[in-house]
């Protein structure tokens, strides 16, 4: 069974991007296309990425703009057949609604707060206290707006499904092994503490692609789970 993991597919073209994701297919739920390369190369990318995988795609572009844009660019990015599309929940309930309803068959998820930024970085925008309670201020306007998943750290993950149930999804970035560099992530977590937290989807990009083989350190980070399943059962 494939692990609950989209592997970010961050690749410098869309050659590199096709063998990473035939490469982790066989040990992943899914594959996730950010922004740069969704830009670079547009809705080819998508159909590329998927190719004869069962792997889902989650595209990740945070959309943030007024309702009708993003209506408009919602049901325009459903017609990929997406599994899972990003808005930012800072867009407010009538951009998140209007998202919902222009995709009804993609599962539109809110990002609560971008793991990249701590609580000094937060403060700098305007979003005092701690980020936890920032998260869940915003979790909660998201679902009552109709998203079906939120986007968080893994430090708000237990938090968060407190207060939203277990019927919404919580897809966790800033995961990164045991030893691995954090790159740019402020607020991260093991895979396995995620994934014991209460997340349903582990995002995790380069600890994967950058390894020398892709296919191996996705195989391996998901026995890691399996065995963390196994003995949390």
């Amino acid at each position: 069974m494939a692990a609950p993991i989209a592997v970010a597919i961050d690749a410098p073209d869309i050659e590199t991007a096709a063998r990473w994701a035939s490469e982790v297919a066989p040990h992943v739920s899914t594959v996730k296309v950010g922004l740069e390369l969704y830009l670079r190369y547009g809705p080819e990318v998508v159909g590329t990425l998927r190719g004869g995988n069962k792997t889902s795609v989650f595209l990740d572009l945070k959309l943030h703009d007024i309702p009708a844009t993003v209506a408009g660019a919602a049901r325009n990015l459903a017609r990929l057949k997406p599994s899972i599309l990003t808005v930012h929940a800072a867009g407010g309930r009538e951009m998140i609604s209007a998202a919902v309803e222009a995709a009804p068959q993609t599962t539109i998820a809110a990002v609560t707060l971008l793991t990249s930024l701590d609580d000094a970085a937060l403060a700098d925008v305007g979003i005092t206290g701690p980020s936890a309670d920032a998260a869940r201020r915003l979790a909660v306007l998201a679902v009552e707006s109709g998203a079906r998943a939120l986007v968080c750290s893994p430090n708000e993950v237990a938090s968060l499904r407190a207060e939203v149930g277990p019927e919404v999804t919580l897809i966790t970035p800033g995961v990164r092994p045991a030893g691995a560099d954090h790159g740019d992530q402020a607020r991260v977590a093991t895979p396995e503490a995620a994934y014991e937290a209460g997340a349903d989807l582990l995002v995790i990009g380069r600890p994967i692609t950058r390894a020398a083989d892709p296919g191996a350190a996705a195989a391996s980070i998901a026995a890691a789970l399996r065995r963390a399943e196994a003995a949390s059962a």
